[in-house]
């Protein structure tokens, strides 16, 4: 199995304060992590740094083969084309319909055959289960369906990993459950790498995965899942 993270010696900053020391984290494709620990303690700083809102100012760091010290910025966009981001407010377009929301992102990130880009869209909101809500507007959906959408729209290109920053943190715990497993069936059947910020212990409990915990200033291995 190929390395989708690969971090070795790192330290995290956000806005010039040292918030993770001492980082190496390696994760392989189609792995599913867990990323735990206090609010504040540098779990989003760590994802930003991950897709390279953040710079990674020591240490080496790779992701998707891109090397994090010597990113300059026209090759941010290749990098985040290589990464689906799954947040918790959703972050849709509420003026645009489900399915323009896919063809934004399309379009942004580099297709331009229009059939190409309707077959793209329509088979990632299938994959999630919600292509009967393409036409629909955000506001209309269940927060569970506006997070399918959010999750169908970081899949759209394929990505190698998925960063997933509380992904539940605004759902009911049955609906959460239900994209819990979504997730777990990307990581398997797309053989996507996923690593899930989350304060949601018990989901972290029931479903299972490797679980990496952010603890006085360092990243922990938890072997307790």
């Amino acid at each position: 199995m190929s390395k989708v993270i690969n971090i070795s010696n790192a330290k995290i900053y956000q806005a010039k304060k040292l918030v993770i020391d001492n980082v190496w984290l390696s994760i392989e494709q189609g792995e599913f992590v867990y990323l735990i620990g206090k609010t504040g303690s540098g779990k989003s700083s760590l994802l930003k740094t991950l897709y390279a809102e953040i710079p990674l100012l020591e240490g080496e760091g790779l992701v998707s083969d891109y090397n994090l010290r010597r990113l300059s910025n026209a090759e941010i966009p290749f990098l985040r084309r290589k990464i689906g981001i799954v947040f918790q407010d959703f972050q849709l377009l509420m003026d645009r319909s489900v399915i323009q929301n896919l063809y934004f992102v399309l379009g942004a990130t580099g297709w331009t055959d229009k059939a190409l880009i309707h077959k793209r869209a329509l088979s990632v909101l299938q994959l999630v289960g919600v292509e009967q809500k393409a036409n629909d507007f955000p506001h209309a959906l269940s927060g569970g369906e506006q997070q399918r959408v959010s999750i169908a729209r970081a899949l759209l290109n394929q990505p190698q990993l998925l960063l997933a920053d509380e992904p539940t943190g605004n759902l009911d715990p049955e609906t959460s459950e239900e994209i819990m497993q979504l997730l777990l069936a990307v990581a398997k059947e797309e053989n996507t790498a996923i690593l899930m910020a989350t304060h949601d212990m018990a989901m972290v409990t029931k479903f299972k995965g490797r679980i990496i915990r952010v603890e006085e200033g360092e990243l922990k291995e938890d072997s307790s899942n």
